[in-house]
């Protein structure tokens, strides 16, 4: 998937925590109220494989939601068509994650696999509703669903009712076969402009209700814009009409200066526990802590002196 659409959907986890909330009750039938404590895990893990020098490392994002009880929950999000890599790919994570947290008490292995879903951006008549575990043991054979969620099928009004907001920055994708319409038809890009405008005027109305803070809307509408001209951007039109307008100025706000501040900090702590891993290079650690590499080198140096 594009960096774009990976990198607004992993900020949007982190820096809205509780926008997933409404999510992971539509896609798992849960009844979590909001309230609930949601706890990030680290999302690099090494497969453990025999006789091979370098550990594959696979990234993803899973977290906790300490409700009554405390369950944990894998979500992957995907653009291209389904090939049966993915369902490879999250099996792996599912079971090194498990292994990761697994207990041996007098010899008996346990393990917990998360519950695990997709959500795809864009479907496609091969996209199947969901995928299937199925796992062939000496004591017997286990199987489960894996679902997925068509960002897709979800209308405006649909994502605003169930209180989807996480899908808005995506909700662009919709409209993605229809670019080149817009892009030539101004009385149609008038049509989706207007249909932009009712999503910022429904946002400012959440907030206004008190359902989502300031911080959040600014996400949203800031991630929808990377989304939008990163998707059309074959389309000069689209770009500027619906990505311009989604943009809009940024107000910095004291409130979203600590923020960035903490978020600051956190990144320099990722990356100087890589440094001291000793096992990835320059490049990978600007690639997972967000730093850039002027900021890396000086860590580095840092842990020289």
């Amino acid at each position: 998937m594009g960096n774009i659409y990976d990198g607004a959907f992993r900020t949007i986890l982190n820096d809205c925590r509780k926008l997933i909330i409404p999510v992971i009750n539509e896609i798992f039938s849960e009844h979590y109220t909001g309230e609930e404590d949601i706890r990030f895990f680290p999302n690099e893990h090494f497969l453990d494989q025999q006789d091979v020098a370098d550990k594959e490392r696979i990234t993803d994002t899973n977290f906790q939601i300490i409700g009554i009880t405390a369950k944990k929950y894998h979500l992957e999000c995907e653009s291209s068509l389904p090939d049966g890599r993915i369902t490879i790919r999250l099996f792996k994570y599912d079971a090194q994650i498990a292994l990761d947290e697994g207990e041996v008490t007098e010899e008996t292995l346990t393990v917990t696999f998360p519950n695990t879903a997709v959500m795809y951006l864009r479907a496609y008549k091969k996209t199947p509703d969901k995928m299937k575990y199925v796992i062939i043991t000496p004591g017997g054979t286990v199987q489960y669903d894996v679902p997925i969620m068509k960002v897709q099928s979800y209308s405006l009004d649909e994502i605003f009712e169930k209180r989807l907001l996480m899908l808005i920055p995506f909700y662009i994708f919709s409209h993605e076969k229809s670019f080149s319409e817009y892009n030539n038809n101004e009385l149609k890009l008038e049509e989706l402009k207007t249909e932009y405008r009712t999503i910022l005027e429904r946002l400012d109305d959440l907030e206004k209700q008190g359902i989502i803070g300031a911080f959040d809307k600014r996400t949203i509408i800031e991630l929808s814009s990377d989304v939008i001209n990163e998707i059309a951007r074959k389309y000069e039109n689209v770009q500027k009409g619906i990505g311009a307008m989604m943009r809009g100025p940024l107000i910095q706000t004291e409130a979203r200066t600590i923020l960035n501040r903490g978020i600051s900090e956190t990144k320099k702590e990722t990356a100087l526990r890589m440094l001291k891993m000793g096992k990835l290079t320059a490049e990978e650690i600007v690639e997972y802590s967000a730093l850039s590499v002027a900021e890396v080198e000086q860590l580095a140096n840092l842990q020289t002196i």
